[in-house]
This record gives C-alpha cells, structure tokens and sequence, in this order.
C-alpha cells in the first residue's frame, strides 16, 4: 500500500519535531509547515532546514492565512497537528479551528490527527477549574472536526516522560533528585509515561491504518503503568540509594495551587487529576477504542527503567 502524504504543524515543536523524525523514518513523504511569523527565531529555522536535509519539504502557510493553509492540506493526505496546549509555553489549541476549516474546504485530507497527544479530553468533563480549560478547548475542536465529517484519529499518549519522570512526577522538576521526593498523596495512584518519540511513532503508525479510522488510541505501555512511589523505587534502584520521602495533602496541594499564577495553576490541576485521583489509569479502554502497544506490538517501545537510565 502506497504511504500516504503527510503535513505536521506545528513541527519545530516539543512533540512535533518528533513527529517529523518518525513520519520521515516510516517512508512518508513529509511537508513541515513553517510559518512567516517565525521571524529571526533561528533555532526553529535551522530545526526547518535539517528537516529538509532529511527529506521533509518545508511549506510556507499561517494561521492568519486562510488561503495558505488550504493550499498546505491539498499537497497531502493526512494532517498532523502539534501546537502546544501547554499553558507555561503557549495555548494555542483553539487556532485549529482555522485548520479544520481549511481541511473542509480542501476536501482531500483522509485523516486528521487534532493535537491531543494527553489526557482523553472526553474524560475530564468534570475537570478542575483552571485546568479544565484544556481539556474543554480540545473538546470543541473535537466538535468541529466531527461536525465538517473530517477523518479523525484521537491520540490519547497520557505523560511525556520527560516532564513526569524526569521530575519523578514533581510540578516543576524536570531532573529526578538524588537526596528527597515530595509525594503527592501517598504517592500510590498509577499513572502511564510514555517515551515521546515513542508517542511520535505510535502516532504515524495509526494515520494508514484502517482499524483507527474515527477511533481514539490510548498508548498504554504495560511497563509504564506505575505509582509514583513506583517511579521513586525504579530511581532509587538505579542509583543505589534511598530517598528521604515527604507528602503533600490532596488539600494542601490545592491550597497551595490557588496561590500560583494561572498558567502554573492550570499544569498543577492537571498533576491533581493524574497523581491524587489516578485519571489516567482509573478506567477499562471503552469498546470504540483502541490500545497502541496492542496494535503494534512489533514496536518495541521504552520502559521507564530504560528511559531513567539517562539521568544516572
């Protein structure tokens, strides 16, 4: 079967210059949207022209350009979206209304893949305020791609390893300390961490094939389904050594949530939903849904032992 085209925007990104590496390294003919806004930031554009040494072609196109985007859809067959719904970086996930109207408009596009990439927004509806607020905007977008009837695919890839393990899923900590942890709760709630350029792959695998189609894929690697005590031991494991172990009440954390700004309360309700409540791991994939590591199980995906290895 012949690969299908694909278009990623938002690809100088956390996620999206994974993406670009996996879509290139699964034989897809790859365009990167780059944007006329990026200006003299020349880490994205030399990011753009490595790109282009390794096969993508870079096309010019805004989201203040209607037209441009439409233009962008019509070269591809499948359009990968990875702008940030990140408040401390940038949250941008409602301009994907621009882009699925370009889609409609197209009419060519066989899959879109909206960016989600987290939490299934369509099991927080009872979410935190401010937190919710993600979650709430990824959901509209979902309305209005299935609205316009646009081929879909939903990637629900839970936590990026490198902001929950690498902080041994601390707010605020992206290395793992070799002295103490601050538990949240009693540290026993499972949650699910995945490689991103493992989420990268998974996510390229789904966009030709036919079991996806208008589906939502969990990405639930079966060795990363640990507490953050868990997460804590396999550290300690790895550097011989103990950690002195404090705990942070459900109702201090939320004390102390309402005294950040409001990008920081937004990510610290998200830590709430995960490490105090368990959202991630609290429920049975539904029948409409599918599981990643199950689908393609000839990926041989990395375990959190293997990716803490790297902090050692």
């Amino acid at each position: 079967m012949e690969k299908s085209k694909v278009l990623i925007v938002g690809g100088t990104g956390y996620l999206g210059k994974r993406l670009v590496r996996a879509s290139l390294a699964q034989g897809h003919e790859t365009y990167v949207v780059y944007r006329p806004e990026i200006g003299v930031d020349i880490d994205k554009v030399q990011m753009l022209l490595s790109f282009k040494e390794q096969g993508a072609r870079l096309v010019e196109a805004s989201f203040n350009d209607h037209k441009s985007l439409v233009n962008a859809v019509k070269l591809v067959d499948v359009v990968i979206c990875a702008i940030s719904g990140v408040h401390i970086r940038s949250h941008q996930i409602l301009l994907q209304l621009k882009l699925v109207d370009a889609i409609k408009e197209a009419g060519n596009v066989k899959r879109f893949l909206p960016s989600e990439f987290g939490t299934d927004p369509a099991r927080m509806r009872n979410a935190l305020e401010p937190g919710r607020v993600t979650f709430d905007d990824k959901m509209v977008v979902r309305k209005a791609i299935e609205e316009a009837n646009i081929p879909f695919t939903y990637i629900s890839a839970n936590c990026f390893a490198g902001y929950f393990l690498g902080g041994l899923c601390q707010p605020g900590h992206v290395l793992p300390s070799r002295d103490s942890v601050l538990l949240l709760g009693d540290g026993n709630q499972k949650g699910i961490y995945v490689d991103e350029d493992d989420i990268a792959m998974y996510s390229i695998m789904t966009i030709d094939d036919p079991r996806t189609l208008n589906k939502t894929v969990y990405i639930r690697p079966p060795k990363n389904i640990l507490s953050q005590r868990e997460v804590v031991q396999v550290w300690e494991n790895l550097i011989g050594k103990k950690l002195n172990k404090s705990s942070i009440s459900k109702e201090d954390f939320l004390a102390m949530l309402k005294e950040q700004d409001y990008a920081e309360q937004v990510g610290l309700t998200h830590y709430y939903h995960v490490c105090y409540e368990g959202c991630l791991a609290n429920f049975e994939i539904r029948e409409d849904a599918l599981e990643a590591t199950q689908l393609y199980p000839e990926i041989n995906y990395i375990s959190v032992e293997e990716y803490m290895k790297r902090y050692v």
